[in-house]
């Protein structure tokens, strides 16, 4: 029996399409999931985020423990409501998860993972605690629940439909977030447009996710979802990556940080020992097709695999991201196998849309 979140009757009386992920049970459309991308696009839309995990980190080795555990460096968020975007890495230097991690005090972080990988996240976060010794307590937040308003429009439809909360946000700096009470609003998201995250109590959620479409934020599902963020360069685990894929050949390299040579942070010996051998870019189709995931990429400097793929609707084209050797350029010439045929397609740099404009 899959999960299901706060929002599921919400989203069965809506005439969701409902869909096993990662073992809930997730709208992947309310009907239509060109037009749900198109609202994101253009106006704005909602997703029930409440699958992916919060966590709550505290202690007075909190800021000392992420240094350890995460590949990116928390010590250079220094203000409050700061986001920090790292991968977890384990010893061999694979990616066991990418996630969030708020800033609000040396002693209190809240930290956002996937839902697929998030039993798994919270064994390991426990496991380092131990190895550490660490001075901390990880609290699961399974009675919130996550809402994403994305799109041009989403900050001005949810200051209406939350009353008081536009002086609380307007200055809210992209990839920051703010507390107000049990809710924390951040200025983050997985589509390439503005935003917010809202999470808030669980018991909450149903009553704002009516109020938000009282003004006029369209309800959408995983399926675009996958398109927004697929169009607006961001990996996706399980595709892109996963425990076996270092972040350097993930095209992750930007958030891996080796500037204190002193913080020995899990995976970095392997990660130091093993330098890059492939880049991930994004590929568009010139022939007529479809692109999917691993599908072999043939270029002129060796074979790779496509790791995600699929028709955008702001392109109007074919899109995928690909892991090639790495002297693959953007404006290159491939081709990638479809159902045994070659199909032409040219290398692009990513993301291939954000703000609403085509970039490529």
């Amino acid at each position: 029996m899959p999960h299901q979140t706060p929002l599921h009757a919400a989203h069965v009386e809506a005439g969701a399409r409902m869909v096993d992920f990662a073992g809930w049970d997730m709208p992947v459309n309310y009907g239509s999931q060109i037009e749900e991308h198109h609202a994101v696009r253009t106006d704005a839309g909602m997703f029930d985020v409440s699958h992916m995990l919060a966590l709550d980190l505290t202690g007075a080795g909190a800021t000392d423990y992420l240094r350890k555990l995460l590949a990116n460096d928390v010590a250079k968020i220094k203000t409050p409501g700061k986001a920090l975007y790292s991968c977890m890495l384990n010893e061999k230097g694979g990616v066991i998860d990418d996630l969030i991690v708020y800033y609000f005090a040396d002693d209190k972080y809240r930290i956002v993972v996937n839902a697929g990988t998030a039993d798994k996240d919270v064994a390991w976060m426990r496991k380092q605690i131990a190895a550490q010794g660490a001075n901390v307590t990880l609290e699961p937040r399974r009675d919130m629940a996550m809402i994403a308003v994305q799109g041009p429009n989403a900050r001005a439809r949810t200051w209406a439909a939350i009353p008081g909360s536009e002086s609380a946000s307007a200055t809210l700096k992209p990839f920051n977030a703010i507390e107000i009470g049990p809710m924390m609003i951040a200025r983050t998201g997985y589509t390439g447009e503005d935003g917010f995250e809202i999470t808030l109590p669980a018991q909450d959620a149903a009553a704002l996710w009516t109020d938000l479409m009282a003004a006029g934020v369209r309800p959408c599902g995983l399926g675009a979802r996958d398109t927004l963020r697929l169009e607006a360069g961001m990996n996706l685990y399980g595709q892109d990556m996963d425990d076996n894929v270092s972040p350097l050949n993930a095209g992750l390299s930007w958030t891996v940080d080796m500037k204190d040579e002193t913080r020995n942070f899990v995976g970095r010996d392997a990660l130091e020992a093993n330098p890059p051998t492939a880049r991930l870019i994004g590929l568009i189709l010139q022939d007529k097709g479809v692109l999917r995931a691993h599908q072999q990429v043939f270029t002129e400097h060796g074979e790779g695999e496509t790791t995600s793929g699929t028709f955008s609707p702001t392109l109007q084209k074919s899109i995928a991201f690909a892991r090639v050797p790495l002297d693959v350029a953007p404006g290159d010439a491939v081709e990638v196998d479809i159902r045994g045929k070659r199909l032409k397609a040219v290398a692009v740099k990513l993301p291939f849309a954000r703000n609403g404009q085509a970039l490529v």
